[in-house]
């Protein structure tokens, strides 16, 4: 029997981008074989209108009365994927950086060999797994964080701060996940969540897919600012190591 699987896109006020994000799942080879639900994390600009005329064509939403954060939406999605009987979700980018006919590159570990979650990774196409207007301090940063990932956990990995990825529900029934907890609310959630993957022994596997970063004009590349939202990316890491967060 096929596992149920969601397939996630989070997006705060993307109304441009998030467009071509639904418009590029609903031609791939998964539309209409996968449920699709956009996690609105209170989107301001026409965001949550747009997402709302794809309804017909199967798109769901939730959304978030305020911006919560974007660890808020996944833990939105992550809910709402457990109530409802899922036992896969894939969590991508709103804001049109992944390619939705990569999903099945995720999955096939998960469906196949057994694994519990699947990380997306950019670096590990020798010939370049990204493209696009990726800023000099956001290459350094996306190598900085796996080294250090590795090196405090013990357990190698090549892309750490990549949002595409899937995972296998029913990890999170293990009580020593806390998702709810309120430092978690930004960037900190995914790493959290990956280093509970490997510290309490689920097998995880990274697979190649390509990062693509859209063009400034069309909205911007990223909402992160270097300084506040890497610290939200790395302080995870240094929290768990040292026992000051379960």
């Amino acid at each position: 029997m096929n596992p149920r699987i969601l397939v996630s896109p989070v997006a705060y006020n993307e109304k441009i981008k998030l467009k071509n994000v639904i418009e590029r799942f609903l031609k791939s080879t998964l539309a209409g074989r996968v449920d699709y639900l956009i996690v609105d994390d209170g989107s301001t600009d026409g965001t949550t209108e747009m997402i709302a005329s794809y309804g017909a064509a199967g798109v769901k939403t939730i959304k978030h009365p305020v911006r919560s954060g974007v660890g808020v939406a996944i833990r939105t999605a992550i809910h709402y994927a457990r109530a409802q009987g899922y036992e896969i979700l894939v969590i991508m980018a709103g804001n049109d950086k992944d390619n939705p006919n990569e999903i099945p590159f995720l999955l096939a570990p998960l469906t196949e060999e057994g694994f519990d979650l699947v990380q997306g990774s950019r670096y590990l196409n020798k010939a370049g797994g990204f493209g696009g207007d990726m800023p000099l301090y956001r290459k350094f940063a996306t190598r900085l964080h796996p080294l250090m990932f590795s090196l405090l956990t013990g357990h190698r990995m090549t892309d750490t701060t990549n949002g595409f990825r899937a995972m296998r529900l029913s990890m999170f029934n293990n009580e020593q996940i806390h998702l709810d907890q309120e430092w978690l609310s930004t960037y900190e959630l995914e790493p959290y969540i990956l280093w509970k993957t490997v510290s309490l022994g689920y097998k995880i596997k990274e697979v190649c897919v390509t990062k693509i970063y859209p063009p400034r004009h069309l909205g911007g590349y990223t909402k992160m600012t270097p300084l506040i939202s890497w610290w939200s990316i790395l302080k995870p890491l240094f929290y768990l190591k040292l026992g000051i967060k379960k």
